[in-house]
């Protein structure tokens, strides 16, 4: 059909949905559209203002019957006549965000000029009375218009001042104008599209407006024969406009492979924003661009650098270790010369890539405390964010982050309130010196409760955070765990929702003794440990480690029925190693239902004078220890002793301290004991995931289960990753040896 037929069928019985907000540089339409800027970068959208953003329903909404009369030049009937703006809700005066120049790259270098529309650059302007004369033209030619009156008409009328142009969409011939701008799609050169579309751009035209999917599927259609700047600059101006594409993206990516060879920085730069901007790259076009990426790395500047990370973030392009690892490189180089923006933009790619760069980290550290104050809270939250999942606490990068937070909480979207809490909660960071970073962000939550309904995940990670840091908001711990609620986060398809709900249920039970508000069902509660557990048991529970550790704590106390490998505390994801004791030292049996044997002193490993003789020769000698015929595990290679006489490179020596834990593991009393004199012991394997980078700070949710466990009365017993991994090297005569001192150590300790 013709593309008159087609208007004519776009705009039958069509409603025009209009939204205030929608139409604004800060928010998306979700509907069809994008953001025209680059506000909100990691989601496909964000809450604005208008809790009806996201609902089918929009409260500021007008609708009209589209026709078109059979008379040609009958005026079409279009609702561009838009009613007075609602009055938003008044809110309290504040200072304005921080505002970012999200295309500050296209300075870089003049090259960007022929494929991007620089939005800082408005075309000279016109008055009023030019653009009636142009007006006046359309009504005068009529059907003797040409395709170059029509895009030379809508260039002249697209350079009047944003003030009037709602005059220009609003007046008839305006429309007319439109029209002849569909009939003459197929006459249009090239240019004259490009022309008409950032035409579009100026005169503020709505993203789901029906001409822009008419100009859309001409532009798939002549792909082919555009050239690379063209398909770079169109999808430049489509992103301009704030409207989806993805058909016509797709026709640009297929043609990147004939064009390689002209394919410089400037090129690759825009590309990759582009790829970021429609939120996907191709799987196949993914080697193409880390080469070509590979190639130009060291031409580039510090900003395009930041937009190449920011596109490959946006889009969740993975690239090879290597070439991430080239890309912070050369940012690292620098840093200094960086903008905010660009540096955020660097951090997101890391956490996306779950890289850790010691160099840039360490940059970072200096730089971060020095720009902070002058920073935007989406800014600040996403280089908190990063810090938490690369695990790298800078005790300088987040006081820098909580002393300027609470001046920005105004400016706070729930996504940023709750993830700056699960970030310090994961690093387990308590500003003292900022005191309102916690109490301004819980209060935050507190004022927007409404948005938890459209945004379940947000509440859960912000509670978590707070449980991390033993902070506990009752009123926001009841409506997260209140019916309503849970029944809404059980229907997403986030299957994440119901463990931080599990997790969050089981930790109010422990740490909130006297709590009488909801709780999360049993059969809820019963479901989600069964299935953490089968994940547990596929994964964690297989890894050598564990293995390993249960297999010689069976042999040490003397059986299968004195270990059970399980979940004490489900709710925090992870398992143990448990063992009792009676109050003489004495293993008991942990699954009487499965062993029903009575105690054996013969099964167990007893350290006898011989064995210890044993160990300590150890250290003038170069053969491995062995215990007895029946040690199935291969000798491997023996890490020789220090001249200090250490015995395990973990850090064990044979002190006088110890020889008396190996000899006489009960000559002491044991402590804590439950009820019937039972010492109940969680033993852990611990890895370095647990932890902060080089540091001993236990990350939050591994915090929270230890402080958890000795609630629900346990001793937890560590085998570190720097200690138990190189163990697993050693002899079985070692490893007894090493669990022994670390089990009757716990158990002797005061």
């Amino acid at each position: 059909p013709s593309a008159t037929l087609k208007f004519h069928l776009y705009l039958r019985d069509y409603k025009l949905y209009y939204n205030p907000s929608s139409y604004h540089h800060s928010a998306w339409n979700c509907t069809t559209s994008q953001s025209k800027t680059d506000d909100d970068e990691d989601e496909q959208c964000s809450p604005t203002l208008t809790p009806s953003f996201w609902q089918q329903s929009n409260h500021y909404s007008v609708s009209c019957s589209r026709h078109l009369s059979s008379t040609k030049n009958t005026l079409l009937d279009l609702a561009f006549n838009k009613s007075p703006e609602p009055k938003m809700p008044s809110v309290s005066p504040v200072p304005p965000d921080v505002k970012i120049d999200t295309r500050a790259f296209l300075k870089c270098r003049p090259e960007f000029a022929s494929m991007t529309l620089d939005l800082g650059q408005r075309p000279h302007p016109i008055e009023w009375e030019e653009a009636l004369l142009v007006l006046q033209k359309v009504t005068l030619l009529k059907g003797r218009m040409k395709p170059s009156d029509v895009s030379r008409f809508l260039v002249e009328l697209s350079r009047l001042h944003p003030d009037k142009m709602s005059l220009v969409m609003s007046d008839q011939r305006f429309i007319i104008l439109l029209r002849y701008s569909v009939e003459y799609l197929c006459l249009f050169t090239e240019v004259q599209l490009l022309e008409v579309l950032q035409s579009f751009v100026w005169l503020d035209i709505p993203s789901a407006h029906t001409v822009l999917g008419l100009f859309e599927a001409e532009l798939c259609r002549r792909a082919d024969q555009m050239s690379l700047h063209q398909l770079l600059l169109a999808a430049d101006l489509w992103r301009c406009i704030g409207r989806q594409v993805p058909l016509f993206l797709q026709h640009l990516y297929n043609s990147v492979h004939l064009y390689v060879g002209q394919m410089g920085v400037s090129e690759v730069v825009q590309l990759l924003y582009i790829i970021g901007e429609g939120r996907q790259c191709p799987k196949d076009l993914i080697p193409l661009v880390e080469r070509l990426l590979m190639r130009h790395l060291k031409e580039m500047h510090p900003e395009e650098v930041g937009t190449v990370c920011l596109g490959l973030f946006k889009s969740q392009t993975s690239i090879s270790q290597g070439g991430v690892m080239c890309i912070v490189d050369k940012a690292q180089s620098f840093v200094k010369d960086m903008s905010d923006f660009a540096i955020v933009n660097v951090m997101k790619f890391m956490r996306f890539s779950y890289l850790y760069h010691r160099p840039w980290m360490e940059a970072i550290a200096q730089e971060v405390p020095q720009r902070a104050h002058r920073m935007g809270v989406k800014g600040l939250m996403h280089v908190a964010l990063a810090c938490s999942a690369m695990h790298y606490r800078s005790d300088d990068i987040l006081m820098a982050i909580a002393e300027r937070v609470p001046s920005l909480v105004p400016h706070c979207r729930t996504k940023d309130s709750c993830k700056l809490l699960w970030a310090f909660g994961t690093l387990g960071f308590l500003p003292v010196q900022s005191s309102s970073f916690y109490p301004s962000l819980t209060e935050a939550l507190r004022q927007k409760k409404a948005e938890f309904q459209q945004y379940p995940e947000h509440l859960l990670t912000g509670l978590l955070g707070l449980a991390f840091v033993s902070q506990f908001p009752e009123d926001l711990i009841a409506l997260a765990l209140s019916p309503d609620f849970v029944s809404l986060a059980v229907k997403s398809t986030q299957v994440e929702l119901k463990k931080d709900l599990f997790t969050l249920d089981g930790t109010v039970a422990l740490e909130l003794p006297q709590w009488t508000g909801p709780r999360l069902s049993c059969k809820l509660r019963e479901e989600m440990a069964e299935m953490l557990w089968k994940f547990a048991q596929s994964d964690v529970c297989q890894k050598p480690e564990v293995e390993v550790a249960e297999s010689t704590l069976q042999k040490l106390l003397g059986g299968e029925k004195f270990v059970c490998k399980r979940m004490i505390l489900p709710h925090t994801r992870s398992i143990d190693l448990e063992v009792h004791f009676d109050s003489s030292g004495q293993p008991l049996p942990v699954n009487p239902a499965i062993h029903t044997a009575p105690l054996s002193p013969q099964n167990r490993v007893t350290i006898t004078e011989e064995l210890l003789a044993q160990l300590i020769n150890t250290k003038s000698t170069t053969q491995p220890l062995t215990l007895a015929p029946t040690d199935k595990y291969p000798p491997f290679h023996r890490v020789e002793p220090d001249e200090g006489g250490r015995l395990f490179d973990t850090g064990l020596d044979l002190t006088s301290d110890i020889i008396e834990a190996l000899t006489k593991p009960s000559s002491k009393g044991l402590s804590p004991q439950d009820s019937k004199g039972i010492v109940k012991l969680a033993i852990q394997v611990t890895s370095r995931n647990h932890y902060c980078c080089h540091s001993q700070q236990l990350l939050g949710l591994h915090a929270m289960k230890r402080r958890q466990l000795k609630i629900a009365g346990y001793r937890v017993v560590e085998l570190s990753h720097h200690e138990w991994f190189p163990m697993m090297r050693k002899s079985m005569a070692e490893k007894l040896a090493y669990l022994h001192c670390k089990v009757y150590d716990s158990l002797t300790a005061l």
